[in-house]
């Protein structure tokens, strides 16, 4: 009989550990993919700049990070996150940090942002000051205030602009400095696999967010609409790359397409797993979401280089 493994410790509380916890490291695909999309684009229309690039990059980490922080503790506030959770467990259910620390942390992270925004506005205009502040306050409103965006259906939604839309586009506009049309596009297949990343955790969850009175998207549709969903999410994320190069007679912008056969895995895998087995769809999506944006990047980048 093969000796069994000991369970590992958890992170002391308040520690390093249980904030890297509260952080969710995992999810910084969903801010690090649109900058470098965003970048891209910028890059593709000759007008890439390094230092409003890691600006936008820093800003992004540290919105993502705040929207974890307050999706940590108005969870557990709200009553969705229980001992019983599905998903990994969370700084502050747990007990290892406290709901005011963690709200101390929110609002440094997003004054972090902040900086980085007070910046880049410097350098594209008042335009970029509002796209923060919208961000921010959606970032809380996913789950706290008088009406949480994610409680009322509208995560998807929040998760495809906000992710896609705004992250690329704004990108692109502080290094370019106006909107060139194709951040559009390439925000679409951006927004998709970071709502698709959602969608998995809203499928896993759907159960207890319906007893603790969240009504997802997931908790609306039902199992079968939720997968309906994600198969759309990803035919538009493989999709808009075909298109562009078709449109654009540019046949590196088919690099994506090259993540196709892991796309298909997932959807033949997403009706199979249940509870706790999605988890592993849930961070293969998210690994996928960082690989498509890497070769849509690069795809684009070659685009420009090769006329």
């Amino acid at each position: 009989m093969s000796p069994v493994a000991p369970a590992a410790a958890p992170p002391p509380r308040g520690g390093a550990r249980a904030w890297l916890l509260a952080a969710r490291p995992a999810t910084l695909t969903a801010a690090f993919t649109p900058v470098a999309v965003g970048s891209a684009c910028a890059f593709s229309v000759g007008s890439f700049d390094w230092a409003p690039a890691l600006a936008a990059l820093l800003g992004a980490a540290c919105i993502q990070i705040g929207t974890n922080f307050a999706n940590d503790v108005f969870d557990f506030e709200k009553g969705a996150d229980t001992p019983g959770r599905l998903g990994p467990p969370r700084a502050v259910q747990t007990g290892l940090l406290s709901p005011r620390n963690v709200r101390w942390g929110m609002l440094a992270v997003f004054g972090l942002s902040g900086i980085c925004g007070l910046y880049l506005t410097a350098i594209a205009g008042w335009p970029v000051l509002a796209i923060g502040a919208a961000s921010i306050v959606s970032g809380i409103a996913y789950t706290g205030g008088p009406y949480p965006l994610g409680y009322h259906g509208l995560g998807d939604v929040f998760v495809f602009v906000f992710f896609g839309f705004v992250a690329v586009c704004g990108t692109a506009f502080v290094q370019v400095g106006h909107l060139p049309l194709i951040a559009l596009w390439a925000s679409l297949p951006v927004g998709a696999l970071a709502t698709a990343v959602l969608v998995v955790n809203n499928l896993r969850d759907r159960d207890q967010d319906a007893l603790a009175g969240k009504r997802t998207l997931a908790v609306r549709l039902g199992a079968r609409g939720t997968r309906a969903e994600y198969a759309l999410l990803l035919g538009l994320a493989f999709a808009t790359p075909g298109y562009l190069a078709w449109q654009r007679g540019s046949p590196s912008l088919l690099l994506p397409l090259l993540t196709a056969p892991w796309g298909g895995w997932l959807l033949w895998r997403l009706p199979r797993a249940h509870g706790r087995a999605l988890n592993v769809i849930l961070k293969s999506t998210a690994l996928l979401l960082l690989v498509h944006g890497a070769l849509f990047a690069a795809g684009l980048c070659l685009a420009a280089q090769l006329g």
